[in-house]
């Protein structure tokens, strides 16, 4: 029996009547050194709370970018990103900090540890700037869950790569974020270190019923999303890979 086509329109909808990402006609332009340059141009899709989604395309599609508006790391130049109801368009620079200590963690290719810091305190950092009492404890906890209890107090010079990377997950999720944004989290590490991060990485989200959004070029790995979304020239590809059920993004 040939299987249904989906309805991507419709997959959308559902996902924007529960969206903790929505983002409108979104464009990104930024000054370089030949001129403007355009890097989105009018990027509208839904996420829904406690889903995981891949973000996949060539590179300089705009996947990184895309994923720096949703972290509010960037400002859109156009259009509309809201994230758990704010608009990150009109929120001030501290506002969007708070945003995203309180609800987002986020892991980069690059580790983006404190050297002078060991690995409990890297991973106390953010329940320490929210004020929280037990934050080492909570860091101990879930270094445990990576598996780098017994490397607590190591700094990051004396931690290979896959343990660094470690630690920069549990430092993305100790705060038990509403939103994990990845981008290109294995890019450093060797196929079994990545292998390994990413079975981590998928495990925390769904122990914390976290939305995940992952940048990657694996389209082995944005298979084992939810969805995926794919990225071509700044824009969100509409006939976007042979796996329909995983392709959605389409504007309403």
């Amino acid at each position: 029996m040939t299987p249904a086509t989906p309805d991507l329109r419709a997959i959308e909808r559902a996902d924007a009547a529960d969206a903790i990402i929505s983002v409108s006609e979104a464009q990104l332009t930024l000054d370089g050194n030949a001129g403007r340059i355009e890097i989105l141009k009018g990027i509208t899709l839904a996420i829904a709370k406690g889903t995981s989604v891949g973000l996949i395309g060539p590179s300089g599609s705009g996947k990184s970018s895309l994923l720096m508006l949703l972290g509010g790391l960037e400002r859109a130049t156009g259009g509309m990103v809201q994230v758990l109801g704010h608009d990150l368009g009109v929120l001030s620079e501290d506002g969007l900090a708070r945003l995203r200590r309180d609800h987002m963690g986020v892991v980069f290719q690059s580790f983006h540890l404190v050297p002078t810091m060991t690995a409990l305190e890297n991973v106390a950092i953010p329940l320490e700037l929210a004020g929280v009492k037990d934050a080492f404890a909570r860091a101990k906890a879930e270094l445990d869950l990576v598996g780098l209890g017994h490397r607590q107090s190591h700094y990051p010079a004396q931690l290979s790569g896959g343990e660094q990377q470690r630690v920069a997950l549990a430092r993305a999720s100790v705060a038990r974020p509403d939103i994990l944004l990845a981008d290109e989290p294995t890019g450093n590490l060797d196929e079994t270190n990545g292998a390994a991060i990413m079975d981590m990485l998928f495990g925390l989200q769904e122990r914390h019923g976290a939305t995940l959004v992952l940048v990657t070029h694996s389209p082995d790995l944005a298979a084992r999303c939810d969805r995926v979304i794919e990225l071509r020239d700044g824009r969100v590809h509409e006939g976007a890979g042979t796996s329909a059920p995983l392709a959605a993004g389409v504007p309403a």
